[in-house]
C-alpha cells in the first residue's frame, strides 16, 4: 500500500510537468515526446531511489545517481526554460534520501532555490518566483515524506517477523526449562519409589503398598505438571514444594529439616524459590549418598533467602570442560536473575554443599498483583 500510494504520487508529480510543458503554448510533437521521455527516466530513477532497499547503497552509488538526477533536471532547463521548473523537487528529495542529515537539508534548501532564483533572473513575476519556491519544497517533501514511510512500513514488517521468531525461540526455551524443572523431579522420585516397593515387596508387603500409593500420587502430580507446562501456566507454592521435598528425601533415608519462616510471599517469588528448592531436591535424589540436608527460608528487610545444605559435597564435582555445569542451575540462575535475585551453589569451608537463592520480596519485573493467600503461614518447621 505504501509502494502503491509513493508510484501514485511519483506519477501525479509527472503529469504536472507535462502539463506546466504544454502550458507554454502548443509545443512540437518532438519538443513533447522528449519532455514526456524524460520525465518518465527521471520518475523512473526516483521510483527506484524511494525504494527501501537503496538505503542499503554504498555513498559511491548515491553520488552517482545524484549527479545523474542533476543533469536530467538541470540540462533540459536549457530547452524548456521555468516551465521545467517543478523538477528539482525528485532531486531535492533524493537529496534527503541519500545523505547524511548534517549535510542533506542544506543541499535540498540549494536545490529548491535553484529554479527559483532562475525564475527571477529570467525576470518572471514574484507571484510566479514564489510558485516555483511551494512547488519544489512541496514535492521534494511528499517524495521524501511517502519513501521515508515505506521504509518505515517495511521495518515495521521485518521487526514483526523478528519478534515472532523470538516468540517461537523463547516459547521452546519455556518449554524445555519447565519439562526440566518440573519432571526431573517427579520423574527421580517415581525412580526412588519404584526402587523402595521392590526391596519392600516381598518383606514388608505392607510398607510396600503405602509405597505404592504415594507413587501413584507422585505420577499423578508429574501428569499434571505436564498440562501446566503445555498450557504455559505454572503457579508453585514454597511451602507446598518443602512439604513434598522432606516425605520424598525421608523415603530417600535422607534426614531433612524443614524451617520456613517467610510468610507470604508474592506469586513470582514464590513459584521462583519453589522452582529453585525442587531442582536443589532433584539434584540430592541424584546423589544418593546425602545423608543429611535442611531447607531453610527467611527474609531479611527486602530479600527473601532460601537455603539448602547437604551434606553430599564430596558427590558435587566442580564443573570441567568433560562434565559441564548443571543446565538446571543454569535454568535456576537465569530465573531468579530475572526478578532481581542471584544464586549461589557452592562447597564451603564446613564440608557441605550450600544452595542459596537471594530474591527480593517483590520481583523487579512481572506484574503487581497483591501476595495470594497460600493458606497456612509458611513459618513452620516441619522436620522428617
Amino acid at each position: 500500500m505504501a509502494r502503491a500510494i509513493t508510484v501514485v504520487a511519483l506519477l501525479c508529480y509527472g503529469t504536472v510537468t507535462i502539463l506546466n510543458v504544454l502550458r507554454w503554448g502548443n509545443p512540437t510533437t518532438l519538443r513533447l515526446t522528449v519532455s514526456i521521455t524524460l520525465i518518465v527516466i527521471v520518475f523512473s530513477v526516483q521510483f527506484v531511489v524511494s525504494a527501501p532497499a537503496a538505503r542499503s547503497w554504498s555513498m559511491r552509488s548515491k553520488v552517482a545517481v545524484l549527479i545523474l538526477q542533476a543533469l536530467l533536471t538541470y540540462l533540459p532547463v536549457i530547452w524548456y526554460g521555468t516551465s521545467w521548473g517543478s523538477m528539482e523537487g525528485p532531486l531535492a528529495a533524493t537529496v534527503l534520501l541519500a545523505l547524511p542529515s548534517r549535510i542533506a537539508w542544506s543541499l535540498f534548501a540549494l536545490v529548491v532555490a535553484s529554479i527559483p532564483v532562475y525564475a527571477t533572473i529570467e525576470g518572471e513575476p514574484p507571484a510566479q518566483v514564489g510558485y516555483y519556491v511551494i512547488a519544489g519544497m512541496l514535492t521534494g517533501l511528499v517524495i521524501y515524506g511517502l519513501s521515508r514511510l515505506t521504509d518505515l512500513v517495511h521495518e515495521l514488517h521485518a521487526q514483526r517477523a523478528e519478534m515472532a521468531r523470538m516468540a517461537v525461540v523463547q516459547e521452546r526455551l519455556r518449554f524445555a526449562r519447565d519439562l526440566h524443572d518440573l519432571l526431573g523431579y517427579s520423574l527421580s522420585a517415581i525412580a526412588l519409589k519404584g526402587e523402595l516397593i521392590h526391596r519392600l515387596i516381598n518383606t514388608r508387603p505392607e510398607d510396600a503398598r503405602e509405597e505404592t500409593a504415594d507413587l501413584l500420587r507422585v505420577a499423578r502430580q508429574a501428569l499434571a505438571d505436564v498440562r501446566l507446562v503445555s498450557s504455559g501456566y505454572r503457579d508453585m507454592s514454597l511451602l507446598d514444594e518443602a512439604e513434598s521435598a522432606a516425605a520424598i528425601l525421608s523415603a530417600a533415608d535422607v534426614e531433612t529439616e524443614v524451617d520456613l519462616d517467610c510468610g507470604r510471599l508474592h506469586p513470582v517469588v514464590d513459584t521462583v524459590l519453589a522452582t529453585a528448592l525442587r531442582e536443589g531436591v532433584t539434584n540430592i535424589l541424584r546423589h544418593s549418598k546425602v545423608q543429611k540436608c535442611s531447607i531453610t527460608a527467611t527474609v531479611d528487610g527486602e530479600i527473601v533467602l532460601l537455603s539448602l545444605v547437604n551434606d553430599g559435597a564430596q558427590h558435587h564435582k566442580a564443573p570441567t570442560r568433560e562434565r559441564p555445569a548443571s543446565s538446571g542451575l543454569d535454568n535456576l540462575r537465569q530465573r531468579i536473575t530475572e526478578i532481581g535475585g542471584r544464586l549461589t551453589a557452592e562447597l564451603r569451608e564446613d564440608g557441605r554443599f550450600h544452595l542459596e537463592a537471594y530474591a527480593p520480596t517483590r520481583p523487579r519485573t512481572g506484574d503487581d498483583e497483591a501476595p495470594r493467600d497460600t493458606g497456612p503461614r509458611a513459618d513452620e518447621k516441619v522436620a522428617a
